[in-house]
């Protein structure tokens, strides 16, 4: 005798190397309001239309703060580093306050300020090539391109150390892996602050000398004591974890991309002003974010014509939105001709990523001078070796390795 009771499926999904999990497709299409199995054994709403993402995102109905009853939370890991998060980043607190502490950003991170600092993202991605041509292949990407150029424009724009980098990004990692056991994001958040501690102490002797993010924020923020020490040292570190981290995942996946569908690399080739249109594609494709969303009610709301109860857990995960075919046809192509600029990848709403201009100009950047570079870039190694980092609550490549012919990698036309 077959049960009519059918049991929930346990989030989160593993998804596929260029895909969301496809329980995502088939619950969009049969319940895409349904309730889901956490690994802690409580209970969650997990949305799967975009308008219902966007819907929650957009509502302060909906808190993003872990502290909050019914907060759903996607592993052991992630939990022990929420909780135990004190104070907290102002991306998990919620209006007005996170939106006082955001604003304290605001104008480093517009367009304009972006604009500004174009030529250093030129002058380094032309600096990162040479290096490349010079070290030959076989080239991990990844690691000697892809994660470098973020790692080094977030650390000119917040004056951090670059030759810190390797410390920086051991302990990001180490608080990413949502399968590591619940003391190594704790340990590597501590460390980090530690590390940040030592450096806002130096800046601060001497103010007069530095002209960057992080004393500009000290000066105008800190000091005055509108944000104490321990605040000053969450934020920092927020930023610049979300100034590398992502971007670096995003360059690879973006190069990847454009491999495994040569006449769209051709075609970029032919026409760099292809490349807004190809940045967004690439960010609605992959979403690396994959598991972005976590809410819980703060009263009773209705969504899609679903009840949510005050108390109760949402998923509104911006990976499934954006292969919603309602509002991208033929979701699961690639196409970077398609016009993809209201996807998700960068939240919406209050918590909308205050990085994303930075980000599309790094990304804007590099693939065109990357493939005018090297015309012969491919993959050093058969597409179904490529490992993923599945695990991780950034979605990447653990490697990249290209090569290429040695004769066509010269000066390039700049």
């Amino acid at each position: 005798m077959t049960s009519e009771v059918t049991a929930r499926p346990t989030f989160p999904m593993r998804r596929c190397p260029f895909s969301p999990p496809p329980e995502y497709a088939e619950l969009r299409s049969r319940e895409p309001i349904a309730k889901v199995s956490m690994l802690d054994g409580t209970e969650a709403w997990l949305l799967t239309r975009y308008d219902d993402v966007k819907a929650v995102l957009g509502d302060n109905r909906f808190s993003t703060s872990p502290k909050q009853p019914g907060y759903p939370f996607i592993s052991p890991s992630r939990a022990s580093q929420l909780i135990h998060e004190d104070p907290p980043a102002f991306i998990r607190l919620d209006p007005p306050e996170q939106t006082r502490q955001r604003r304290m950003f605001t104008r480093e991170f517009t367009a304009a300020s972006v604009q500004k600092v174009r030529p250093f993202i030129q002058q380094t991605v032309d600096a990162l090539l040479d290096e490349m041509v010079r070290q030959g292949p076989p080239y991990d990407f990844a690691e000697g391109f892809a994660l470098a150029l973020p790692s080094t424009v977030i650390a000119e724009i917040l004056g951090v150390p670059i030759e810190d980098h390797e410390y920086f990004q051991e302990r990001a990692q180490a608080k990413l892996d949502l399968a590591a056991a619940p003391e190594v994001p704790l340990k590597a958040g501590r460390e980090m602050r530690e590390y940040l501690d030592r450096l806002i102490t130096t800046k601060m002797e001497h103010l007069e000398r530095y002209d960057d993010l992080i004393s500009r924020f000290l000066t105008t923020q800190l000091i005055p004591g509108h944000v104490t020490r321990e605040q000053a040292l969450i934020t920092i570190e927020l930023l610049l974890m979300g100034g590398h981290e992502t971007t670096a995942n995003m360059l690879a996946l973006g190069t990847l991309s454009l491999l495994l569908h040569q006449k769209q690399k051709e075609a970029l080739v032919a026409d760099p002003g292809l490349v807004g249109n190809a940045v967004e594609e690439m960010l609605r494709f992959h979403s690396i974010v994959h598991y972005n969303g976590p809410r819980v009610a703060l009263e009773d709301v209705e969504v899609g014509g679903q009840l949510i109860r005050k108390g109760e857990g949402v998923l509104a995960i911006g990976s499934a939105a954006n292969r919603d075919p309602e509002q991208f046809p033929d979701p699961d192509a690639f196409d970077i001709r398609r016009e993809a600029r209201h996807h998700l990848a960068f939240s919406y709403g209050f918590h909308q990523c205050l990085g994303q201009h930075l980000a599309r100009a790094e990304m804007e950047i590099v693939f065109p001078a990357l493939f005018r570079r090297i015309p012969s870039l491919r993959l050093a190694v058969p597409e179904e070796e490529l490992s993923f980092n599945f695990d991780a609550f950034v979605y990447g490549l653990r490697s990249l390795p290209l090569t290429w012919d040695v004769d066509d990698s010269g000066t390039g036309e700049q």
